[in-house]
């Protein structure tokens, strides 16, 4: 049976008017979405992808936006085809949200915090369908049920920052759901999301396409993801599509050097690598643009960066017989909450619970758990950003769980933390050599100015930014980038101990695998010790040489990080390793072979 086409996309050309140029954001670009298939749409930030869904949504900001070029065929659903590049706003208006809806990246700012998530729906229904208030209520709560939220009736009058980060995005697929959309544009749904939550949206999004026979464009920079979800995926590169096909020959024999790069830069999970490769192993780019390939698979990258059970064994041997430079014993943090009258704490969120383990000088210690785990506070009980409410934290034998203020600053020269978002670590009005030389003024490192700047020049090479970057400002970078600089800062004070939080998960994987090896890298030529904080198991499995298992403020299990991948020993580790997105050959192939059957069925 001929697939019925839905968007139809060709030649699309999107382009951004600046002071000084002309920028092409999206250059000729062509794929054909159909009826009941998933096309995912793959590429690092700046490659296009997100721009591409904005322009088939007709939300691109004009100025200084501009469609310059191209077609977007839509079939309507009463069977006539529009050009979504040449009708009026009005039309568009009709059809957005109603035909075509939109799920984008960061549900806490699609969703307003003034009104109830239940009134956010309801107004989408009753703007696209003649119905009455207590009608669309009904159908909002029916709808909060199909994306099985808890307690849909209480949910309904509940205010966004109330509930959690996947019960918002779950909100927004019950928007977007509203009025039967014929197309579907997921814009990174599930980028912030735990692993488990993140699985329960794609099958959930998967149930919703096989009821309602929509097409989906998922776009995102995990090919793990694309792999169990697409049908068809589309690779961007600046731009340009690079490579299109079906899900199976794009994932079994990719053509192009940059979707080499994209499968193999991703922390497999049923091997250890020394390092990861990137992009740049399977390509290079010249002034001009030009792609210069390398004859190398992504088999051959994957294999030479292996490393074999020997030699870790080797290195574990030497790691372990050295004395712990942290020891954490029965630590404590407690939140109160529901105060009383007169102020007491009725109850307290016990977010770190009795929590004990060694760290050993040279070891990575990762550690995992679902949002809310408690690892998070862990991280920052240490470094005594939170305080703690019982326990140890013992660094080279000294308790500094009750350091004063003046022990606290000397201490936190050897122990520094590089948070998760590099942009509110950095401060807007100071240029980033500026950021970085601050912390030795504080400290009272070298002897002058002239000295210290030499230092920061260093430091920048050595992160792989350069010398001319010392006069530019935090926006002038990208993410990846502005995280080099918060790994420069934290080097600044030759600390002995840092605390990663969650370090690359807002990163594109190409420039997390770069931001990785880079980590590694340091701390084999500093001797660094690291505490490795992620919901990300592949990257901590990575990253790590022991690995500590969060939830609910607790222990869940500790060991080897390979042992706890390949055999784990609770029921909650089983599950969060479940759910890890895999992207191997079986797992397309048993996903091919799923979506087969549940569309036979649904035929019937």
């Amino acid at each position: 049976m001929e697939k019925q086409a839905l968007l139809e996309v060709k030649n699309l050309v999107t382009q951004f008017k600046t002071e000084d140029e002309l920028v092409t954001a999206v250059n000729g670009t062509s794929f054909t979405l159909n009826r009941g298939e998933t096309i995912g749409i793959v590429g690092e930030s700046g490659s296009g992808k997100s721009v591409t869904s904005l322009s088939a949504m007709r939300l691109i900001p004009s100025p200084p936006g501009i469609i310059a070029g191209g077609e977007m065929i839509y079939h309507k659903k009463t069977g006539e085809t529009v050009d979504l590049a040449k009708i009026s706003e009005k039309e568009m208006r009709a059809i957005r949200g109603n035909e075509i809806a939109m799920i984008f990246q960061e549900p806490m700012t699609s969703l307003n915090p003034v009104f109830t998530c239940g009134d956010q729906v309801m107004e989408a229904i009753m703007l696209h369908q003649k119905v009455s208030k207590q009608e669309a209520k009904e159908k909002t709560i029916q709808l909060f049920k199909e994306v099985q939220l808890p307690r849909p009736e209480s949910i309904f009058d509940t205010y966004p920052h109330q509930i959690s980060g996947g019960q918002k995005q779950r909100v927004m697929i019950a928007m977007a759901m509203s009025c039967n959309p014929s197309i579907l544009i997921a814009d990174e749904p599930t980028t912030a999301l735990d692993v488990t939550v993140q699985k329960t949206i794609l099958e959930l999004m998967l149930k919703l396409q096989m009821e309602h026979d929509m097409g989906i464009m998922f776009i995102t920079h995990d090919l793990g993801v694309i792999a169990e979800l697409a049908d068809k995926v589309v690779v961007m590169y600046k731009g340009n599509i690079v490579e299109q096909g079906n899900v199976w020959d794009i994932f079994s024999n990719p053509q192009h050097p940059y979707t080499k790069g994209l499968l193999a830069c991703r922390p497999p999970l049923d091997r250890r690598l020394k390092w990861l490769p990137t992009i740049n192993d399977f390509m290079d780019v010249e002034n001009d643009g030009t792609i210069i390939e390398k004859d190398l698979s992504v088999e051959e990258a994957t294999e030479r960066a292996s490393e074999t059970p020997e030699e870790r064994q080797a290195s574990h041997e030497e790691l372990y017989k050295k004395k712990p430079i942290l020891e954490i014993k029965n630590l404590k943090t407690y939140f109160p909450i529901n105060k009383g009258f007169f102020g007491g704490a009725k109850d307290y969120v016990k977010a770190v619970d009795d929590v004990s383990f060694d760290v050993y000088p040279g070891e990575t210690l990762g550690l995992v758990g679902e949002s809310g785990c408690g690892k998070t506070t862990l991280g920052r009980t240490v470094l005594r950003l939170i305080e703690p409410t019982g326990g140890q934290v013992l660094f080279k034998g000294k308790d500094i769980a009750h350091y004063s203020g003046k022990e606290l600053r000397e201490i936190r020269k050897d122990i520094q933390i590089i948070f998760q978002d590099p942009y509110s670590s950095l401060n807007p009005r100071i240029t980033i050599g500026e950021a970085i030389i601050e912390p030795m003024r504080v400290h009272k490192m070298y002897s002058n100015d002239a000295e210290r700047k030499e230092k920061v020049m260093e430091l920048l090479e050595r992160v792989g930014l350069m010398k001319v970057h010392y006069n530019r400002y935090p926006h002038e970078f990208s993410g990846g980038q502005r995280q080099r600089v918060c790994i420069a800062r934290a080097l600044a004070l030759r600390p002995q101990f840092i605390i990663c939080d969650e370090s690359v998960s807002a990163l594109d994987v190409s420039v997390q695998a770069q931001v990785l090896n880079l980590l590694n890298e340091l701390k084999r030529d500093f001797d660094f010790t690291y505490i490795f904080i992620s919901h990300d198991l592949s990257v901590v499995k990575f990253m790590s040489d022991r690995m500590v298992v969060m939830n609910k403020g607790k222990i869940e299990e500790m060991g080897d990080a390979d042992d706890i991948y390949s055999n784990p020993q609770t029921e909650y580790t089983q599950r969060l390793i479940s759910a890890i997105p895999k992207g191997s050959l079986d797992d397309i192939k048993a996903s091919i072979e799923a979506k087969k059957a549940a569309r036979s069925v649904n035929q019937e």
